[in-house]
């Protein structure tokens, strides 16, 4: 008890008791999570009326126009609601993820792609999608569509069991070499999966093209089925690490002393953003910035409170992938722009701020 009291006071002392603000905006993003939620539902090329659908849903009243009535149901029940479901599970899991790493590495520009997690699951979506016809085509007919998802999951994860391999020595593991080891193994990654496109026809061409860029739009009850409880598991084992990341802020020989299990939150954090960003590559592709950009706003507004930072991080990660989807089913509608465009239009501007406000250019 006095361990945490220890820590939970060198939270607040970071914080600069900012706690009353955090609590008001994490009720704030909640009201914005359900107001995008609707936003999501009833943006789209289709003029399927969502209000209605809901409307019916809950009075059980019969709609005068049968056909009609059963479009909209089609619309919003099996395309819209199993696409806003995956974008608020995967921009929580981007934004919490990206909380996390920062913590872990304590830089606010750390990034879930910075330890080549993103990569490894690029390769293996990557290596699906052109050599599927070839000797993995054995694996594709037994896991059907199921197995772009897997293999860029276990990409993910194979690249995060080497990354631990290689950065713990006698039990205890590196971040700094952890790190570098990152960024090699994800230019490795990404050398491999530039010779499997230079081997891809037209057709795989234009697939890597728009899965690389990132994308809901091939959202369904069985894609939520099948990532949503590996997404939410890891979710839920994050909040547990606050105490932990507020403590590894002071260094972690302090953290240490404070009574934290160092070596067993860098696991814990490690595997669950591991899972988390792998399940999320897995169906969306590569969407950046959230990881980035989400964190750091809220480390501004309420400070650097893990208790308070992460679940603010997943509130305003999942409200801003289902506004960038929203925008990208609608600024070019019929057609549908990738979400990583939107991302990384509405991002980079704001990361280059982040540089230039840290090295003194912009005084704001």
């Amino acid at each position: 008890m006095a361990e945490q009291s220890v820590a939970c006071a060198a939270g607040r002392a970071a914080d600069g008791d900012r706690s009353a603000r955090a609590r008001a905006v994490i009720l704030l993003l909640c009201l914005a999570l359900a107001l995008s939620g609707f936003l999501s539902l009833t943006a789209g090329a289709s003029d399927a009326s969502a209000v209605r659908v809901i409307r019916d849903w809950f009075t059980g009243a019969m709609p005068s126009d049968g056909a009609l009535a059963a479009r909209d149901r089609l619309i919003v029940y099996d395309i819209r609601m199993p696409r806003v479901l995956l974008g608020v599970l995967i921009g929580a899991a981007l934004a919490v993820s990206g909380a996390v790493m920062q913590g872990l590495f304590r830089n606010p520009l750390a990034d879930p792609g910075l330890i080549g997690i993103s990569a490894g699951s690029s390769l293996g979506a990557v290596a699906v999608i052109v050599l599927g016809g070839t000797w993995l085509a054995p694996a594709i007919l037994a896991f059907g569509t199921f197995a772009l998802p897997l293999m860029a999951f276990f990409g993910g994860l194979a690249v995060t069991w080497l990354l631990y391999a290689i950065a713990t020595r006698q039990g205890r593991t590196s971040v700094a070499t952890m790190l570098l080891a990152g960024i090699a193994i994800s230019a490795l990654a990404m050398a491999l999966t530039g010779i499997l496109i230079f081997m891809a026809d037209d057709r795989q061409l234009r697939d890597l093209t728009f899965w690389q860029l990132g994308s809901l739009a091939g959202a369904t009850w069985q894609k939520v089925g099948t990532v949503g409880p590996v997404i939410v598991l890891a979710l839920s084992a994050m909040p547990f690490l606050s105490r932990g990341l507020n403590a590894l802020a002071l260094g972690e020989a302090t953290a240490g002393h404070l009574g934290i299990p160092v070596q067993r939150q860098k696991y814990i954090a490690i595997v669950g953003v591991s899972a988390a960003v792998g399940a999320s590559v897995a169906v969306s592709g590569g969407i950046g910035f959230v990881g980035i950009v989400v964190p750091h706003v809220l480390r501004l507004a309420i400070g650097p409170d893990n208790r308070y930072l992460l679940p603010a991080s997943a509130l305003l990660g999942a409200s801003m992938l289902l506004l960038a989807d929203a925008v990208a089913r609608t600024i070019v509608a019929p057609a549908e722009l990738p979400i990583g465009i939107v991302t990384a239009i509405a991002g980079a501007p704001f990361f280059l701020w982040i540089l230039l406000r840290k090295r003194g250019v912009i005084d704001l």
